[in-house]
């Protein structure tokens, strides 16, 4: 064989060998999943607990009457501004007024019955006193029947004195009653504030107050320059959140601003009470709890009952290794295999293995020489879109970030390539909106 033919016989096997290694990239490209993969890096992370609620005073008054009349007299409106002690409304008075005059004449009786009793007693007391006097002179002149019964009337008419002088003491606490009642036709403002709700008008009829009775209201007195956001945080993200915490607070009346406040109170109840809803038969609701954020500086146009969504921020972290939320998955520990088709057998199932939690491990697909292999990580915080990792991964990994159903297929040694990037212009758009 000449050098000419060695030559061509060798060209040949490189093209062969070539075509047949193409074919196998190819191949391999063909069955490879694609993935969307991501850098580790280390960020700044913050962790928050989101919740909506509305906007009310820290300070505030209901204000009922405690007596039952016409309004005579309506001297505020809705919006003014009042200060402690300020007459607010004028309720007719002429029921307590004439109550007041029959206390006044039944104090001037209960006085004239305690003078009659009063002289009463002198006299029987002056009466005994002279025949322990005569008996002393002359017992032939006094007899003892007539010294006991003596006594005995001065015991009588000291009591009825008494008596008399109590009846005294209650008419004139009838009549302090009387005037109270009569006071309290003149409803004064409690406290400094703005008066945030009117209920009635002047010629209506105000009633007693009595709790859960709507229609006791008159007005509400409130303190707009406290104000607060009361929001309701599920059970689960209660015990992250500690007094002081800072907060943001949007609040839907103004769109373009964002409010600061801290954490105030947590109750240490929820809501709505499982207990009664399981008294009463009612369908098990969500556990929630009350968590109020006082506003810092809030504006004189910020109004009581807006609605508003608190972000209370719980722990944040500067300069750690962060993950995309969706990265993280759980399998099988020394079993990394796919995870099952989400269909109602798989969630029952799961549900069963989740009981047994030894068994399995949080991890990350990460990306080497073009597989995939699980990684067990330890994580710290959860932001919006990113955990914290303490332990598993290092600056300069590519973990595999999406999509969600091919991060549940995925297999330890699996061929995945990267997603191709969306192109400029109108594909990108297609993009976005799918």
């Amino acid at each position: 064989m000449n050098r000419k033919a060695k030559i061509a016989i060798g060209i040949g096997l490189v093209v062969v060998v070539g075509s047949a290694a193409g074919m196998s990239i190819r191949a391999g490209r063909k069955n490879a999943t694609e993935v969307r993969i991501e850098p580790v890096k280390k960020i700044d992370l913050v962790a928050s607990v989101t919740a909506s609620g509305w906007v009310r005073p820290h300070r505030k008054v209901d204000v009922q009457s405690d007596v039952m009349g016409r309004i005579t007299a309506l001297l505020v409106k809705e919006g003014d501004y009042v200060h402690k002690g300020q007459v607010l409304l004028r309720i007719d008075p002429t029921q307590n007024e004439a109550q007041v005059s029959r206390a006044q004449a039944a104090v001037s009786q209960a006085l004239a019955q305690a003078a009659q009793s009063k002289s009463a007693q002198i006299q029987a007391q002056r009466a005994f006193d002279r025949a322990k006097e005569i008996a002393a002179k002359d017992p032939n002149l006094m007899s003892q029947q007539q010294i006991e019964d003596a006594e005995t009337q001065a015991r009588a008419q000291a009591e009825l004195l008494h008596a008399a002088e109590y009846g005294v003491a209650q008419a004139r606490a009838n009549l302090q009653q009387a005037e109270d009642q009569l006071s309290k036709t003149i409803i004064r403002a409690s406290m400094d504030g703005v008066i945030t709700r009117l209920k009635v008008e002047e010629g209506e009829t105000a009633i007693v107050g009595m709790m859960n009775n709507p229609g006791s209201l008159l007005l509400t007195i409130s303190d707009l320059s406290n104000m607060e956001a009361v929001i309701k945080v599920d059970e689960t993200d209660v015990p992250q959140i500690k007094l002081g915490d800072s907060a943001s607070v949007a609040i839907d009346a103004f769109p373009r601003a964002t409010f600061t406040g801290k954490v105030t109170e947590i109750s240490h109840s929820a809501v709505i009470s499982p207990e009664n809803t399981s008294q009463t038969g009612a369908q098990q609701q969500a556990v929630d709890f009350e968590v109020v954020v006082t506003l810092d500086h809030p504006p004189n146009t910020l109004r009581p009952d807006l609605s508003a969504t608190a972000d209370v921020v719980t722990a944040s972290r500067k300069a750690v290794i962060g993950i995309p939320i969706i990265a993280l998955t759980v399998r099988e520990r020394g079993n990394v295999k796919a995870l099952p088709t989400e269909t109602p057998e798989a969630k029952q199932a799961a549900e069963k293995a989740v009981a047994d939690k030894s068994k399995d491990e949080e991890g990350v697909f990460v990306v080497r020489k073009g597989k995939a292999h699980f990684v067990p990580v330890t994580v710290g915080i959860a932001g919006r879109e990113q955990f914290e990792v303490l332990k598993g991964l290092a600056v300069g990994d590519s973990v595999i970030a999406g999509p969600y159903e091919a991060i549940r297929g995925l297999e330890e040694g699996k061929v995945v390539r990267a997603m191709a990037a969306p192109k400029k212009g109108t594909d990108a758009k297609k993009a976005e909106a799918t």
